[in-house]
């Protein structure tokens, strides 16, 4: 999600970070409205990470090239600090998460829910951070305040800043980034291994005599008014490529991440189902209240109530669950037409 953060860390972070507190609703990548697929994985793909069989063994020290061009050399491991849910996510599946000792917001999978909170993507407590005296700190491109990270390092604690998630092909190189800073480079290229083939079986189940669906992706926090549609570099677009349809946001030129969501925008779009994050869905009050948003009742989307959520935390991570996302998203958009 790290577009989506650059670009609207002002307004609409500050909305995600209150919603993930405080927005309950439906349960993630259950199906919506009467032209959704049921999703049986859903509740799954939200709530549980699946960790490798066996525990590898980190080799350390290492030295490893960071995202923001340091070198960083890592001697342990065994107080881990990971400062997004996506960067959680890679730990906890090579079979490392007894080493994370806090957590960002955005990890929302089981087996992260009782590790404390220091972090709410952008707004990052140094000292929240560095009173668990961690050995090692993973971050992405976006994390931040510069301050807050500037003070970690100058604590002499290794930060490792990883590549930003686009798209599926993303996964590997992000997962191998983590699995190389942490001393265990084989368990990193097995559990690219795995993501890749899962990804691609979803893929081929696909189906192919439906037609591509024009869908598209609403990000929404009515707690905070803030409505709006993806464009290009939303980090949606890749996903729904897979899923065999067609970013109607892209399709109708618009060259943002984001744009304010208007009848206009909507009315060009067209789409066909809407794609939006299970919490996102509840800030509006579902379905119904997603249908009183102007322009959105009078979409071929609308009109047919399509509408696919997937969990907030998932939807755009880009990591060992992503085929359970994209699974999800294809049942939900095809419905019995989905094997």
């Amino acid at each position: 999600m790290h577009r989506l953060r650059r670009r609207l860390a002002g307004a609409l972070l500050c909305a995600l970070a209150l919603t993930a507190t405080g927005c309950g609703g439906a349960t993630s990548g259950s199906a919506t409205g009467t032209g959704s697929g049921a999703d049986s994985g859903g509740t799954a793909t939200a709530d549980r990470v699946e960790p490798l069989a066996d525990t590898p063994a980190p080799k350390l020290p290492v030295t490893v090239r960071s995202a923001d061009g340091r070198t960083v050399t890592v001697r342990q491991a065994q107080r881990i600090v990971p400062l997004s849910g996506s960067l959680s996510e890679i730990v906890f599946t090579l079979g490392l998460g007894d080493r994370v000792v806090a957590r960002d917001i955005t990890a929302t999978f089981a087996q992260a829910a009782k590790l404390p909170l220091v972090t709410r993507n952008h707004d990052v407590s140094a000292e929240g951070v560095l009173s668990l005296k961690p050995d090692l700190v993973l971050a992405e491109t976006t994390t931040g305040p510069d301050e807050a990270m500037q003070q970690i390092r100058a604590a002499g604690i290794p930060v490792l800043v990883v590549a930003p998630a686009q798209g599926l092909s993303d996964v590997g190189p992000r997962i191998r980034a983590v699995a190389g800073a942490l001393g265990v480079p084989a368990a990193g290229t097995e559990l690219t291994k795995r993501s890749e083939a899962r990804i691609a079986a979803v893929r081929k189940d696909v189906p192919r005599d439906t037609g591509s669906p024009r869908v598209a992706f609403l990000y929404l926090r009515g707690s905070a008014s803030v409505y709006l549609i993806g464009g290009k570099g939303s980090g949606a677009t890749s996903l729904l490529e897979a899923a065999g349809a067609v970013d109607a946001g892209v399709e109708a030129g618009l060259t943002k991440d984001f744009t304010a969501l208007t009848t206009e925008a909507l009315a060009k779009s067209a789409p066909d189902a809407i794609l939006v994050m299970t919490k996102g869905l509840a800030s509006v009050g579902g379905i119904d209240g997603l249908l009183k948003i102007p322009g959105v009742a009078q979409t071929p989307a609308g009109m047919h109530r399509r509408v696919v959520s997937i969990e907030d935390g998932a939807l755009l991570s880009y990591g060992p669950r992503t085929d359970q996302v994209l699974k999800s998203l294809v049942t939900q958009l095809y419905g019995d037409g989905a094997r």
